[in-house]
């Protein structure tokens, strides 16, 4: 590992302590050095606040050191006034004139444009350093920008002879069968805080009364989406409750202000419901979403192609019998146990 190598990782792990919080905006880590060693270093942590260069910048004391130091970002520093100024120009302002960058941003509003600035400007700029593994940091942000959808990540849990979920009848009671255990359940809320959406079908939403907040672990929940075709969720549910920012895709037009803090969108089902979604989340800015169930919503997105990632957790516990899990017909990328789960994971690479 070469010493631009070096620094770029560690502008990687910073990065990383903003997941789950800085939608809409990428995650973004810079350190400062000099005479190898790092003099400053920070990262973005929410939309509106500042980016991870000026963090780094106000974090070294003595601001004479600037001119002969090298900052490092994982991705290319902004050039355009958003709700914070564009963090190019703070670089040429504060004297820095060596500049490494991890991957350029393909954001339309930046692409390019601060690189430029900055060699305009007199800067040394390096790009493409770990390239790879920046582009990975980001995939929510590239896929939803590069093209115009959300990450998708599939997540389900089944028995390890292959059922989703037991028979039901009309007197069963409403609630979840459990299949993975509290350490996988755990696993899934932490998924939960990571990602911007989670969405169900109608069937889960009516058999489970599920919440999709995050419990087991600490953070933001994501926005609810739900299918509810002719809707038949009854109101007291909880994916109806206004706790947490909801939408709903139905073809039945509802009564907004009855709801709050839901929205429903009226849509098609004649038409491609998946790329109807799809638009509708983007048009929210909406960057990544997990599907997390039932079985038809699970398939459709993976017989149409239009998934990133699966997360399968394979339980301990068998139903004999019961509705089918989901089927994917791919090679897991990597496998880990959870106490005595399975937890398969896949990327449509």
């Amino acid at each position: 590992m070469n010493l631009h190598e070096k620094y770029i990782k560690r502008c990687i792990e910073l990065a990383k302590n903003g997941l789950g919080t800085t939608y809409p905006n990428p995650m973004v880590g810079s350190v400062i050095v000099l005479n190898d060693t790092i003099i400053g270093e920070g990262w973005h942590k929410k939309a509106g606040e500042p980016h991870a260069e000026v963090h780094a910048i106000n974090a070294v004391k003595d601001k004479s050191l600037l001119k002969n130091a090298t900052i490092y970002v994982s991705l290319e520093p902004c050039s355009h006034f958003g709700k914070t100024p564009p963090c190019s120009n703070l670089i040429v302002e504060v004297g820095i004139k060596n500049v490494v960058i991890g991957v350029v941003d393909s954001n339309s509003k930046v692409s390019g444009k601060g690189v430029k600035y900055l060699e305009d400007n007199g800067c040394n700029v390096t790009v493409g350093v770990l390239e790879n593994e920046c582009f990975q940091l980001n995939k929510r942000f590239f896929t939803f920008h590069n093209e115009k959808r959300p990450f998708i990540i599939l997540k389900w849990a089944e028995t390890k002879d292959g059922f989703i979920d037991k028979l039901r009848g009309e007197n069963d009671e409403i609630s979840p069968n459990w299949i993975s255990n509290q350490c996988s359940q755990q696993f899934v809320h932490k998924m939960r805080a990571e990602e911007h959406a989670i969405l169900v079908g109608t069937t889960t939403a009516l058999n489970d009364n599920p919440s999709l907040t995050v419990r087991s672990w600490s953070g933001s929940n994501p926005i609810r989406v739900v299918i509810d075709r002719l809707a038949k969720i009854p109101s007291h549910y909880n994916l109806l409750n206004g706790n947490t920012k909801t939408i709903v895709f139905s073809e039945v037009k509802q009564h907004v202000n009855s709801f709050e803090n839901v929205i429903f969108e009226q849509v098609n089902f004649k038409e491609d419901i998946l790329q109807q979604i799809c638009e509708v989340l983007y048009k929210y800015e909406i960057q990544s979403v997990i599907i997390e169930g039932g079985k038809q919503t699970i398939q459709s997105f993976i017989n149409a192609n239009l998934w990133d990632e699966a997360f399968v957790f394979v339980g301990a516990i068998a139903f004999k019998e019961g509705l089918e899990a989901p089927k994917l017909k791919k090679v897991p990328s990597e496998t880990i146990k959870i106490s005595n789960d399975t937890l398969y994971m896949y990327k449509n690479v």
